[in-house]
């Protein structure tokens, strides 16, 4: 095992160190007293580990969230004591949500102060005690009370972050523990870890049961949730469909791991799914999900027919999470194994022993084309038949996805953009689709923007983002300016939290909007920030886009001026979106689907 002669190293310079072992190529993160001697080290080393200073430890997190999404490599964090740690909470919680691994550094007063009640410390129940606030937030929670416990801590928190499930890792060291050396080495990390492969398997049980499952299927459909994405299954996944013949929908949070194009993918289910995803699935006799939890937002509150019917459809559940196995389901079948090894074992396994020529199932998959072709029809119908002003949110959508190039990085955040984006947003062969699932945590697309410039230089990055969002998270315009970063946000600009407007009208009745616009507190009346003045006050470009023909100009220009670009799009808040599925709050169900135009049956 080769070693740096390394003797003595500050904790500081053990931390560093093992980032550029681990080849973490940025730490995001703001400055704060408590972390100074990590940010020394990361000074006197950057030119092998660069660091990308925020203006909100939020953003930090995002973009290291977005980071390890695209790239699949670990981004680290860093923040100071007290609140600057607690900003990034949220942040991390995504990151967890949505199975990203980064690791968070928090800095903490010196342990000759624990229980002192010093300038910030979190002493109400245990000394220093930021470990319990984080707890929930990540996979493990790390706490270095001297420097030579540093060594085996990074190992540890990466080997966390990175097996079964990956998810972030929290690491919190003491203002001394930074600056006090140890009598020891950092050892070359990849040599550790080498030879370790943690993709749980299948059985050839498994693959044996599975194959009886679906060769006994008549109306079979594979499910891709956002562990297929995020473990990268898209080609394994493609492959095996066409090899046994079966379309494909994905979870709201699978969106991407497919492109529109490929005849098999019938898009997204659930809550903001599509009409033909959802009539497969709640259609099909045989399951086979892949990488989902079956959460509310992708089954329509697990509502019976809505989406799924199980059963008396029969589910095959493979996942490398076992606790998600059985949970919201039966289940016919549960295995636990990695998306894209399943999928490559399942497929040679499939042509050791084919599942006879009934398998094509021509009759099903002609309806479920069928099913696609008319929803897509429908979709650009309403999209081409909007040109008003404020523009209808399809239109929108329409205008943004004429203008990208095929491989943008396309992230949503959250409100009431994000259903008509992962609704009406097509995915393209080359591009990538990144939004916060799990916690719908508003920010992320923000914030992430700047993560996934750092992750993919080469590429447009476009970012749409809510009113309420950008005036949460603007500072992420300014951390664009000052690195360069070519960012595009379109401001979905609807004058509120409209997303949460509609559900008071759906749930509450129609008069119960309360605090969900932006307004006036005397008047009423409609407030709206300029948000392109907002951006050129920061140094970057600033466009209002009133109309569709607007809209389609900024964003050619914004893909042309290489720089850091806020487009304002007026849009219209009150446009009904097609549904075809539902969400409940119990005790209130939900309204059910207002787009069927072919009904069970025919």
């Amino acid at each position: 095992m080769a070693e740096l002669n390394l003797a003595e190293l500050k904790g500081a310079d053990i931390i560093v160190d093992h980032l550029i072992a681990e080849k973490v190529p940025y730490l995001f993160g703001l400055c704060g007293h408590g972390i100074v001697g990590l940010m020394e080290a990361a000074r006197t080393r950057s030119d092998r580990i660069a660091t990308v200073t925020v203006h909100n430890e939020q953003i930090a997190g995002f973009a290291a969230d977005a980071y390890f999404r695209l790239t699949r490599r670990p981004g680290a964090t860093f923040t100071s004591c007290g609140p600057g740690s607690v900003n990034i909470q949220m942040a991390i919680a995504n990151a967890m949500f949505d199975s990203s691994a980064v690791l968070a550094i928090t800095g903490n007063i010196p342990t000759q102060q624990f229980n002192m009640g010093p300038f910030q410390e979190f002493g109400h129940h245990h000394q220093a005690d930021f470990v319990s606030a984080m707890r929930p937030y990540v996979k493990r929670s790390y706490q270095a009370t001297r420097p030579d416990m540093l060594p085996s801590m990074m190992r540890h928190a990466f080997g966390t972050m990175l097996a079964g499930r990956p998810g972030p890792v929290h690491l919190d060291v003491p203002f001394n523990v930074f600056l006090e050396t140890a009598p020891c080495s950092v050892v070359d990390v990849q040599s550790w870890r080498a030879g370790v492969d943690t993709r749980p398997a299948p059985s050839p049980e498994a693959l044996d049961r599975a194959l009886d499952l679906l060769a006994a299927s008549e109306r079979p459909l594979i499910l891709a949730g956002h562990g297929s994405l995020g473990g990268c299954a898209g080609e394994e996944l493609a492959a095996l469909a066409r090899e046994l013949q079966i379309p494909v929908a994905t979870t709201p949070q699978g969106k991407g791991v497919l492109p529109d194009d490929d005849t098999l993918h019938l898009g997204p289910t659930g809550r903001d799914g599509v009409y033909p995803a959802n009539r497969a699935a709640r259609e099909a006799d045989v399951v086979l999900a892949l990488g989902t939890r079956f959460g509310d937002r992708g089954t329509s509150s697990w509502h019976p027919g809505v989406t799924h019917d199980f059963p008396p459809a029969r589910l095959i559940h493979v996942d490398c999470d076992p606790a998600v196995l059985g949970r919201n389901y039966p289940t016919a079948l549960g295995v636990v194994a990695d998306a894209a090894l399943f999928c490559r074992l399942l497929r040679e396994r499939a042509r050791a022993r084919p599942l006879g020529p009934s398998a094509a199932r021509p009759a099903w998959l002609a309806r479920t084309q069928a099913w696609k072709a008319r929803w897509t029809a429908d979709v650009r119908g309403q999209a081409a038949s909007e040109d008003r002003a404020p523009m209808h949110p399809a239109r929108v959508v329409a205008e943004i996805a004429a203008a990208v190039p095929d491989h943008t990085v396309l992230l949503s955040d959250i409100g009431a953009h994000h259903s008509w984006c992962v609704q009406q947003m097509p995915m393209r062969r080359n591009g990538r689709f990144l939004q916060s699932g799990g916690g719908a945590t508003m920010g992320f697309g923000v914030g992430g923007a700047i993560g996934a410039q750092f992750a993919m230089p080469d590429r447009p990055v476009v970012a749409v983002v809510g009113d309420g969002g950008m005036l949460m998270h603007a500072s992420a315009i300014a951390t664009a300016v000052e690195y360069e970063l070519p960012v595009v946000w379109v401001v979905w600009n609807n004058g509120g939290y409209v997303s949460i407007r509609d559900l008071q009208r759906g749930f509450l009745g129609t008069d119960a909007e309360f605090l969900t616009r932006f307004r006036n507190a005397r008047t009423g009346d409609l407030v709206s920030t300029d948000f392109a003045a907002l951006a050129r006050a920061m140094g970057a470009r600033g466009v209002r886009a009133q109309s569709p023909a607007d809209l389609g100009a900024a964003m050619a220009e914004a893909l042309r001026a290489g720089g850091p670009t806020v487009i304002d799009a007026a849009v219209s808040a009150d446009a009904a979106r097609m549904t075809a599925g539902s969400w409940n709050m119990p005790p209130i169900a939900g309204p059910m689907p207002n787009y069927d135009p072919d009904p069970v049956g025919a």
